[in-house]
């Protein structure tokens, strides 16, 4: 059995869900959101999201973690403060010794609802589906077991080379 971390990353609001792996069955762990206090700083907002990802792992344990890759806004500022985001989150996964793997979010549409263009709706009915004791109440927590989904999907697939 292999426990698998699942994170979809944002500055406000970072989505973390831990699902089991064993051959093609799915268990539920656990799930949550790490939501930054949007007065502080940007250094503290990181933080805050480095300290929820510990938090995370400290509680679990993983073996391997899967981020969903990040997509250009029209707003570069945007797109900047995500990046910084998904920044902090990669070297907070990196030091705790998880391997990462990383997902384009129409590939993760794609191997939990079937179309790489589904809405968060879609998404989030799915992992109801798959993950029936999922907990997750809010989408980023669902996307982000949607995440550990498709990584458990796709670390199942030979690959070819």
């Amino acid at each position: 059995m292999t426990l698998i971390l699942g994170i979809d990353p944002g500055l406000q609001r970072t989505g973390w869900g831990v699902i089991a792996s064993k051959s093609n069955q799915l268990s539920f762990i656990d799930c949550g959101v790490i939501a930054t206090d949007a007065d502080a700083g940007m250094a503290e907002r990181l933080k805050q999201l480095h300290d929820g990802i510990a938090a995370a792992i400290a509680k679990h344990h993983p073996q391997e973690a899967a981020v969903e890759e990040t997509f250009i806004n029209k707003s570069g500022s945007s797109s900047l403060k995500l990046g910084q985001a998904r920044g902090a989150i990669l070297l907070s996964l990196s030091l705790s010794g998880l391997t990462v793997y990383e997902y384009g979010a129409n590939k993760v549409k794609k191997s939990v609802v079937g179309s790489g263009h589904a809405d968060k709706n879609q998404v989030g009915m799915m992992v109801k589906i798959l993950l029936p004791s999922s907990t997750a109440r809010q989408a980023d927590a669902a996307d982000a077991l949607a995440v550990a989904i498709a990584h458990a999907h796709y670390r199942a697939t030979p690959r070819q080379a």
